[in-house]
């Protein structure tokens, strides 16, 4: 394959749909941005040169554009094509082919766009657009061929007649140009359509109707083509996504009891042999050793790291804690901002009084202590090494190592003297 690709992204619109003051494209899938997922695909096709094109808050999305990515405003929102158009202004000097991906589909798969770059490339295409069935096209392009199946058009739904709406071979929005053919075009694109804006697919019939190169190969799984453009592609998209998470981390040795009742963010780490159950919610940065056992009804928030041997479970929520090896955290808990030692057992009903009402504080508990049942640790505080907290004591002082408390508030225990 030719490794002479530049890509661009565009994600300049508005997303009406979504009705969101979010800007669509940082909409979050499965704990991150979705425009996020596109730039980690062409870093992974190995592009020379990564052009986006931003526009509608497009103060807010800078902020997740990694180094090196080329940002080009459309300060007007005039449509695909002239977003294009603007993007290679930015390519000046690059000869090759250009790749056009949406910020708005995330789940495309590199294995798939590697296959369309293969074909365009291997065979000198002017144009090769990615094409998928859809038993219900509605709200995508339609593959327009010619009574020799070529292909010689894209039409959008919005300007599609009934015959053209029962095409069910989509456009997903991928097409892979020469770039020398791609800048002599635009200035036969015309606005003369119902949004009266240029698209980018009316190049396609520019290229048919001057005896250009244009063919189509058509992706495998349609679901990762998915365009997002509403809350409930968005929920969709995420169902797809967290599919694909637990699918990998069961491949490298955990078991997910019910992976559809499971949900697991991107970047969560997991280490062989530990066991996931049921209704289980693990967010982002959250590290888990091996042989662990989470859940069910577990919620790992951000910034938790559970050594191996570690047992969180059922409605046990941890946010930025550390937990030490063999630790047992079985029920009905919650810690925060808490750093806590090898082997410690905490007891059901355990709370870490982490915020004071104007300010989070951090609590410690030191290896081989034990917590108990519904003790209350009012942060910032540290329990030693070995110490014993008695069942429903309120601790608001430090506990010294070995050492033995009790009661509301809790203080030192004194066993009573043995009567005579």
């Amino acid at each position: 394959m030719n490794k002479n690709i530049a890509v661009i992204i565009l994600a300049a619109g508005k997303g009406t749909r979504m009705k969101s003051d979010t800007p669509k494209v940082m909409h979050p899938l499965c704990g991150r941005p979705m425009l996020s997922y596109v730039f980690d695909l062409a870093r992974g096709l190995g592009a020379k040169k990564t052009v986006v094109v931003l526009g509608h808050q497009h103060r807010e999305i800078r902020r997740i554009v990694p180094a090196g990515v080329k940002i080009v405003l459309q300060d007007k929102l005039l449509g695909t094509g002239d977003a294009v158009k603007r993007a290679l202004g930015a390519l000046a000097g690059f000869k090759g082919s250009v790749l056009i991906l949406y910020g708005d589909i995330p789940l495309l798969k590199k294995e798939s766009v590697k296959g369309l770059l293969k074909f365009h490339t291997g065979n000198a295409i002017d144009a090769t657009v990615l094409t998928a069935l859809a038993g219900d096209p509605s709200g995508y392009g339609r593959i327009l061929r010619d009574k020799c199946r070529a292909v010689r058009g894209i039409v959008e739904e919005a300007d599609a007649n009934d015959a053209e709406k029962n095409i069910n071979e989509i456009n997903t929005g991928i097409i892979c140009f020469s770039k020398e053919r791609l800048s002599g075009v635009f200035k036969y694109l015309k606005a003369d359509n119902r949004k009266k804006e240029y698209y980018l697919t009316d190049i396609i019939s520019v290229f048919y109707e001057k005896g250009l190169l244009v063919e189509a190969i058509r992706i495998k799984d349609a679901e990762e083509a998915m365009g997002i453009n509403s809350r409930l592609d968005l929920s969709r998209a995420s169902a797809a996504m967290r599919r694909r998470i637990n699918h990998d981390l069961m491949d490298k040795g955990v078991t997910i009891a019910s992976p559809e009742h499971t949900f697991i963010n991107y970047g969560v780490k997991i280490g062989k042999g530990s066991v996931i159950y049921p209704f289980t919610v693990i967010e982002n940065n959250v590290i888990i050793g091996r042989n662990c056992s989470i859940g069910p009804f577990c919620h790992l928030r951000d910034s938790v790291t559970l050594k191996d041997g570690t047992s969180a479970g059922n409605f046990a929520e941890l946010v930025r804690t550390r937990v030490g090896k063999n630790t047992l955290i079985k029920h009905f808990s919650y810690l925060g901002d808490a750093d806590i030692g090898a082997g410690v057992n905490i007891g059901a009903g355990c709370v870490v009084a982490n915020f004071d009402g104007a300010g989070k504080h951090n609590t410690k508990i030191g290896s081989r202590a034990f917590i108990g049942s519904d003790s209350v640790l009012v942060a910032p505080v540290e329990i030693g090494r070995g110490a014993r907290t008695g069942a429903g004591c309120v601790v608001t002082r430090d506990v010294a190592a070995d050492s033995v408390v009790v009661g509301v508030p809790a203080r030192p225990y004194t066993p009573r003297s043995k009567k005579r």
